[in-house]
């Protein structure tokens, strides 16, 4: 016996089809749901459903379980039968982590959950506390980013299904190791999308980038909000998810009295007080708003952090300061945006932009920096640039290996992107297979066109259908071994291990953070409690005094020079100095 329920408020009658007999279901209550027992069915069985004199069937848009692709029948899943091992789980504290993101289809060979869990004590030795899985619903085609999902249920079958999914994510708090997954609650993908046949779950009175934005606010709300409330305490409750990052949160259309993002916040507050466990929320927002990130009884949105884009556009600016600046980038550049950023949070806090050509943001005033999450790779940052190449590509091994000193020691909450702890060699290229050819074209074309102005010539932008771009993404995990990605690693440790044991590096208070800097010298000292950290990305060398009370214990290369009360940084050398307060 198996209860089918539906949200389908556009119909007037609706049968579930289970093998070659179809049910018809009943309404329940006033609000557009419909039900009906099938004493036939039970996990493992495929069903659909029938929408009034529609001859098509369609797969359930809260389906748990999608193994014939997001155009076929959805299968019942017996959820409560894993047998999990770590019920005595806690997550670290997400103030205290260090998180790495992961896109399961090119973290290992395989491209699957159980792949993935044969690195799962690389990842723990490095020092990593929390894993972030790039999205991991069912979404068409062979190989994606997983920001098109449209059976936000289901999780990816081509990474191992929901059974999957919970072996890695019990493997990992096994190790210690916290998940976190992101969520796209902001559009569905453009194919295999039927929830439009069900009820209102778009609304043309918005638009966004992907299209018609999801209906927050309009007609029928109560229950879209419904849907993507309850898919967040899924993951949660269901596959012991410690945490979610909501992409683009800017593109929540709500202007309800109560957000949806206090409304999510809110309901996983009861979640963790209910299970006796920390959950947390992290938002990717384009607002530099503060409310994203204050508490409710601030009359914030409840989010516990956000990614700081200002933080990246800063470090990457000063970085890479002979590239022209386009885009976003054109707003920044300088080395006092990126000490404003270190010490504020939001560069853009009530500043003009240019790129906008308005004034944007609003003070982060009084908010910890531990609401922040810091970072100069991230599939973004890296997967959205013409060829995909990393930050090492682009500004060189020393370069690189300073920024990342100084992400791990920055204020914020440090954050990872696969392979860049060892430098890997292999890009992350943007990559989609549609199944639909006019779609296919559409998107290869489209990323041709996009790069052409930045000045690519067509034959240089990767074909995101073409499977060698999404092979050419996967990491060579032999690389470790070798030199320089062996360096780098060495030096990824060193940073994660140091920060892990100093209590100065792990205050959040605004206001504790002080940095001295050179803007024509293009250097820069930052003093956080008893952790000084140079930094010189100019062309000449720096001399930093050395009180007698400070010692060097890292450096990024070792061709540093100490002699009396003084230390010589080479350009793009980074170094961090320690005072004993005994």
């Amino acid at each position: 016996m198996h209860e089918f329920r539906v949200w389908a408020p556009n119909v007037r009658k609706i049968a579930v089809r289970v093998g070659s007999m179809d049910y018809p279901m009943q309404p329940v209550g006033e609000h557009g749901w419909w039900r009906a027992e099938v004493e036939e069915a039970g996990p493992g069985t495929d069903y659909s459903f029938l929408l009034g004199d529609d001859p098509t069937p369609y797969p359930d848009p809260r389906a748990m379980w999608m193994p014939n692709g997001v155009h076929g029948p959805s299968r019942v899943y017996g959820t409560g039968r894993f047998a999990w091992s770590d019920q005595r789980w806690q997550a670290p504290p997400l103030f205290s982590g260090v998180i790495y993101e992961m896109h399961v289809g090119t973290f290992t060979p395989e491209g699957t959950f159980d792949g993935a869990i044969t690195k799962l004590d690389y990842l723990a030795e490095l020092g990593i506390t929390h894993v972030e899985l790039m999205p991991i619903a069912e979404f068409p085609g062979d190989f994606g980013w997983g920001y098109d999902g449209v059976a936000l249920f289901a999780v990816r079958e081509a990474y191992g299904g929901p059974d999957g999914l919970k072996r890695f994510v019990d493997a990992c708090h096994v190790r210690g190791l916290a998940v976190l997954l992101d969520v796209v609650y902001n559009h569905f993908g453009p194919v295999g999308n039927y929830t439009g046949k069900f009820g209102p779950y778009l609304t043309n009175r918005h638009s966004t980038p992907w299209g018609e934005a999801v209906n927050l606010e309009f007609e029928e709300s109560d229950q879209v909000r419904r849907f993507f409330c309850d898919n967040a305490l899924m993951w949660m409750e269901e596959y012991h998810i410690d945490g979610l990052r909501l992409d683009a949160v800017h593109e929540y259309m709500d202007r309800s009295a109560i957000h949806f993002m206090e409304q999510l916040a809110m309901e996983v507050e009861e979640l963790s007080a209910r299970l006796g466990r920390q959950f947390v929320l992290i938002a990717e927002s384009d607002l530099n708003d503060p409310r994203v990130v204050r508490s409710r009884e601030a009359n914030g949105y409840g989010m516990d952090a956000q990614w700081n884009d200002d933080f990246h556009h800063s470090l990457f600016t000063v970085l890479d300061s002979d590239a022209p600046r386009k885009g976003y980038y054109g707003d920044f550049g300088t080395m006092a945006s990126l000490v404003k950023a270190l010490t504020q949070g939001f560069v853009y806090d009530g500043m003009y932009s240019e790129y906008r050509r308005r004034v944007h943001g609003r003070r982060a005033e009084g908010l910890s920096m531990h609401r922040f999450v810091g970072f100069i790779q991230n599939h973004d940052q890296v997967g959205n640039r013409a060829i995909g190449d990393r930050l090492e590509h682009i500004v060189g091994l020393d370069r690189a290996k300073a920024a990342l000193g100084l992400v791990l020691t920055a204020p914020f909450i440090p954050l990872l992107f696969q392979g860049e702890e060892f430098a890997a060699s292999t890009p992350f290229q943007y990559f989609a297979h549609h199944e639909d050819r006019e779609m296919a074209r559409s998107v290869s074309w489209g990323r041709k066109r996009e790069f052409a102005a930045f000045g690519w010539r067509p034959e240089e932008v990767p074909d995101p259908e073409s499977r060698a771009t999404f092979e050419r993404s996967k990491l060579q995990w032999g690389e470790i071994g070798e030199r320089p990605h062996a360096e780098m690693l060495d030096w990824c440790k060193r940073l994660i291990a140091f920060r892990r044991h100093s209590a100065s590096l792990n205050q959040g208070e605004p206001g504790t953070t002080q940095v001295r800097f050179d803007e024509v010298g293009r250097w820069l000292v930052m003093d956080r409690g008893e952790v000084r950290f140079l930094l010189n990305l100019g062309e000449n060398p720096v001399e930093f005094n050395k009180n007698d009370d400070y010692r060097l214990v890292l450096s990024s290369n070792p061709d540093i020079e100490i002699h009396g009360a003084g230390i010589l940084l080479a350009p793009s050398r980074c170094a961090i100095l320690w005072r004993s307060t005994v």
